[in-house]
């Protein structure tokens, strides 16, 4: 009887509430955390395709270091215009999150956040996509056998994609077809583009997978919101990208 008493006493209610509150405070706080350090910082995801291969295999999990259009520096070259550079692996947003209105995205932070980044109130509106970094604005891109060249903004210069690239990688070159249409995207090759001065060129490393630049066409940079730097799994790939 006195244990019941005690239970509904005033003091053990205010306790409990006071209990109640510092859990919701400390989820609220972590809340807070979270989308300070995915918007600013870094990120975490897991790479779910195939697309990236032979670099990148579908499971491993990817550290990426998270900007937005302000982290976007001033100046015209291109060491001070970007965030990345040509060869950087890339998360495309391709949800066109930044245009959606405030009170949905800070809804859509909660649901990620008590999913593990695995639930979007904006599903089927368009993903987040990784893909490698081609060309920068002002560059000529062409295609061939699968490889790309780039005409560097200002160089007089034609290079391959990986002489232009500060990380070294290999494309998965798929076997077609001689008979194949060359206007297709997938046949391997590309006339000579020049992108836009707020356009850049980002693609597959498995060039069978056409999900890039070469279907979409050339991407607003703004739509790159984060860059790989870890892959800290599998344990036996554990390295800097």
């Amino acid at each position: 009887m006195f244990d019941k008493a005690r239970q509904y006493s005033y003091r053990a209610q205010k306790s409990q509430r006071d209990r109640i509150f510092i859990v919701i405070l400390v989820f609220f706080l972590l809340y807070i955390l979270y989308n300070c350090l995915t918007a600013f910082f870094f990120s975490v995801w897991v790479v779910d395709n195939e697309t990236m291969q032979p670099g990148l295999n579908k499971g491993d999990r990817i550290i990426f270091s998270s900007f937005n259009p302000a982290s976007l520096r001033s100046g015209n070259t291109e060491e001070n215009q970007y965030a990345f550079k040509r060869g950087n692996i890339v998360l495309v947003d391709m949800r066109h999150y930044r245009d959606k209105k405030l009170p949905l995205r800070l809804i859509d932070g909660f649901v990620r956040f008590f999913t593990a980044q695995r639930v979007t109130i904006f599903k089927g509106e368009g993903q987040y996509y990784v893909k490698r970094v081609i060309g920068l604005s002002g560059d000529e891109v062409s295609m061939n056998n699968y490889g790309f060249r780039v005409k560097a903004a200002g160089s007089t210069y034609v290079l391959t994609e990986y002489e232009l690239s500060n990380k070294s990688y290999l494309a998965l070159i798929p076997q077609t077809s001689d008979q194949w249409n060359d206007s297709i995207p997938f046949s391997g090759n590309m006339n000579a583009i020049t992108l836009g001065p707020n356009e850049c060129f980002v693609a597959s490393d498995d060039r069978s997978n056409t999900n890039d630049s070469r279907t979409w066409g050339p991407i607003s940079p703004s739509l790159i919101c984060a860059k790989a730097v870890f892959r800290f799994w599998p344990l036996n790939r554990i390295g800097l990208l």
